[in-house]
């Protein structure tokens, strides 16, 4: 288990085996998540939105409708 201590400024370090682990770098933007009791630190990487991409079954229709949309700015 690693710890940190939050500044006065609301800031904490994340400890330097966890940055690596989860390739955490100057700029990675990350998520606070609350679930139930829980705070979950989650880096918004493009493993994380690969991991999200069809989460909410679309059948398809998204992908579609953005084809469409481009195929009538082409047309414009």
């Amino acid at each position: 288990m690693e710890t940190s201590v939050v500044t006065i400024k609301g800031q904490i370090v994340v400890p330097v085996r966890i940055r690596r682990k989860f390739g955490i770098k100057k700029g990675t933007k990350i998520a606070f998540i609350e679930q139930k009791n829980k705070l979950i630190i989650q880096p918004l990487d493009k493993n994380y939105f690969g991991a999200m991409a069809g989460i909410l079954g679309t059948k398809g229709k998204l992908l579609r409708s953005l084809k469409e949309d481009k195929k009538r700015e082409r047309e414009l």
